[in-house]
C-alpha cells in the first residue's frame, strides 16, 4: 500500500530531534526575532511563529524544514503545532536563521535550497557573534527561482520588501525598522516599557505644570499682597495728612478767634 494512500494515517512529526540553537545567545535571538515580528503584526491577518515544523509535501514527512523564525502573510494567527504548506494555502513570505557554528553549513548550502523549492521569497541570516558569517547579517531575495544576495542600501540596512521592514546593524545587534515610519521594532515588554516610561514622562510633565502654575499663582498672591499693603500705607498716608490739614485748619481758626478777640482783626 503507498504512503499516499488515504486508509494510511500518516504522521508528521512536531520536532526533528535538533536543538534549537547552540548556545543561549543563539536561542535567545531566535527568541527576540520571534516576538519583535509577533508584536509587528498583532491584531493582523499574519502568522509569525518559529522553530516550528514546516511540512512542504503532502504524504512526504521527510519533506520538511523548521526555521528560526518565519512570517507568513494573509494567514490567520494563533497555536499550531506543525505547519502544512498544503493545509494551509500559504508558504513563508520571510524567513530569519540564526546562524551558529552548528548550523552554518546548513543554513548556507542546505536551507537556501529547500527555501527556494517551496518559493519562500526572502531569506535573511544573522549571526550574533560575527564569527560564523562574513558579514554577520546577509539577505536574499528569490527571483527567477534562485537567491540573489541583497545589497545593503545608503545606510547599510538591508530591505525587506515582503515585511516592509529595514534590517540594519547596530555594533552587533540586529535592529528592525519599520521602512515607511522609521520606527524601531519592540518585543511586546520592551514595548510596554516604552510606553511605561512615555507615560512616567507625561504625567511629569503635568506634575512641573502644576507644579508651575502654583509658583506662579503663588507668585501672584505675594504680588497682590504687597499690592494690598502698599494700598494701605498709602490709604494710612492720605488719612495722616488729611488730619494733618484738618489739626492745621482748626489751629488757623482758633488763632482768627483769638486775633478777633483781641480787637486786632
Amino acid at each position: 500500500m503507498k504512503l499516499t494512500d488515504p486508509a494510511v494515517e500518516i504522521e508528521y512529526p512536531e520536532s526533528d530531534g535538533k536543538p534549537m540553537g547552540e548556545t543561549d545567545l543563539h536561542r535567545w535571538w531566535m527568541f527576540r526575532l520571534i516576538h519583535i515580528l509577533e508584536h509587528r503584526y498583532r491584531n493582523q491577518r499574519v502568522y509569525v511563529s518559529g522553530n516550528l515544523m514546516v511540512y512542504y509535501e503532502e504524504g512526504q514527512p521527510r519533506k520538511s524544514v523548521a526555521p528560526d523564525a518565519f512570517v507568513v502573510k494573509d494567514c490567520d494567527p494563533g497555536f499550531r503545532r506543525v505547519f502544512k504548506i498544503w493545509q494551509e494555502g500559504r508558504r513563508p513570505n520571510a524567513v530569519f536563521e540564526v546562524t551558529s557554528r552548528s548550523t552554518k553549513p546548513e543554513d548556507l548550502v542546505f536551507k537556501p535550497k529547500t527555501y527556494a523549492h517551496i518559493q519562500v521569497a526572502e531569506y535573511f541570516l544573522y549571526d550574533p557573534t560575527a564569527e560564523y558569517l562574513r558579514p554577520p547579517l546577509q539577505g536574499h531575495r528569490l527571483e527567477g527561482g534562485d537567491y540573489c544576495p541583497i545589497e545593503p542600501d545608503a545606510t547599510g540596512a538591508l530591505v525587506s520588501e515582503e515585511l516592509d521592514l529595514l534590517l540594519r546593524l547596530e555594533g552587533s545587534e540586529l535592529v528592525l525598522f519599520d521602512r515607511t515610519t522609521g520606527e524601531r521594532q519592540l518585543t511586546p515588554q520592551e514595548a510596554a516599557e516604552q510606553a511605561a516610561r512615555a507615560a512616567s514622562q507625561r504625567a511629569n510633565a503635568v506634575e512641573e505644570r502644576a507644579q508651575a502654575a502654583e509658583e506662579r499663582a503663588d507668585a501672584a498672591r505675594e504680588r497682590a499682597a504687597e499690592a494690598e499693603g502698599r494700598a494701605a500705607e498709602a490709604e494710612r498716608t492720605r488719612e495722616a495728612e488729611r488730619a494733618a490739614r484738618e489739626a492745621a485748619e482748626a489751629e488757623l481758626e482758633r488763632l482768627r478767634q483769638l486775633l478777633r478777640g483781641s480787637g486786632e482783626v
